[in-house]
Order: C-alpha cells, then sequence, then structure tokens
C-alpha cells in the first residue's frame, strides 16, 4: 500500500540511519509535550554538522514537531511508536511508526494523497486566507509546500503505519 510521490526517488537504502527513538504509543500520549520535547532533542542531535547548526535545528524542529503532533492525534493506545531520522546529503528522513485503526488509516491515506495534488499550494493558501476552513491534514499539506517535503505513507502490518517524510532543510535557502 505505499503511496509514493513521483519526487520520491531516492532508495530506502541509501540513507543512512542517524537516530531513533522508540517508546509504548501509552507514554507517548502521556503528555503533549513529548512532541515538543521529542522534536528539539532530535533536531539538536541531528543539526551538529550543518553548516548553520542553529537555522538548521529551528527548521528541522518545526517540522519534526508538526509530524509528531499529527501523530499524538491518533489517539490509538495500544503499540509502539518509533520516530527514526536518516540522512542523504541535504535530505532528512523522518520515518514515524504507530498502530492505528482503520478511520486513522483512511485519513493518512487520504492526507497523504492530497499532498502529492497538483492543487496542493492553491488549497494551502487558501487555508491561510481562511477562504477555506483549516483541517487536520493542513500540517502535512504544509510541509510539503513550505519545506519541499516528499510524503508517503508504508503500511507495516494490519494496524501499524509509517509515515515516511523526506525533508530537504539543509539544502533551504537563508
Amino acid at each position: 500500500m505505499p503511496i509514493k510521490a513521483e519526487r520520491d526517488v531516492i532508495a530506502d537504502h541509501d540513507f543512512r540511519a542517524m537516530i531513533q527513538i522508540d517508546m509504548q504509543i501509552a507514554s507517548f500520549h502521556s503528555n503533549w509535550t513529548h512532541c515538543d520535547y521529542i522534536a528539539t532533542y532530535l533536531a539538536r542531535t541531528i543539526s551538529h554538522n550543518r553548516p548553520d547548526s542553529v537555522l538548521f535545528s529551528n527548521l528541522f524542529s518545526s517540522a519534526l514537531n508538526e509530524l509528531l503532533e499529527v501523530t499524538f492525534r491518533t489517539r490509538r493506545l495500544g503499540g509502539a511508536f518509533a520516530c527514526k531520522v536518516s540522512r542523504l546529503g541535504e535530505t532528512d528522513r523522518v520515518e514515524l511508526t504507530f498502530a492505528c485503526g482503520d478511520e486513522e488509516r483512511r485519513f493518512f491515506e487520504t492526507a497523504v494523497s492530497r499532498t502529492q495534488e497538483s492543487d496542493g499550494r492553491g488549497r494551502y493558501l487558501s487555508s491561510l486566507s481562511g477562504d477555506i476552513a483549516p483541517s487536520r491534514d493542513m500540517m502535512l499539506l504544509e510541509l510539503a509546500v513550505n519545506y519541499h517535503a516528499a510524503i508517503r505513507l508504508d503500511e507495516v502490518d494490519g494496524d501499524t503505519i509509517t509515515l515516511v517524510v523526506d525533508l530537504p532543510l539543509g539544502g533551504l535557502a537563508h
């Protein structure tokens, strides 16, 4: 069931794993601030070798926090949660693996496919101006539009998915 964007042409095996956090999803869901703590910690950890490490850390932390908040809202209490960060050149890959129900899976499938539609930028700008009501999938659309993220969804097993987001932050201009 992988949903892949055409721009997502980098092979998975080319990325080098940098860091991974594993925890029970119930522990992750126990406190909203875990999103910020994890994002900040991982951003500081992986930004040390970027030319402007402070700028990179801020960008990565913001993007990762958005992803973690989308995951946090799944509210499925059983199973594990994993956040893995890998790198290939200027691109950092975030893989969030978590259990979710059928309704949540459909949400993620739809949200990911919307990030790949040609009118994504227009939809995003309309949501900012208030022309259309913001929806929960706007966080993913924002990453695709503002951060040039390539987003896909992989199925791990019947009730577990992995949200894969390639962030080319190392190549963004100041």
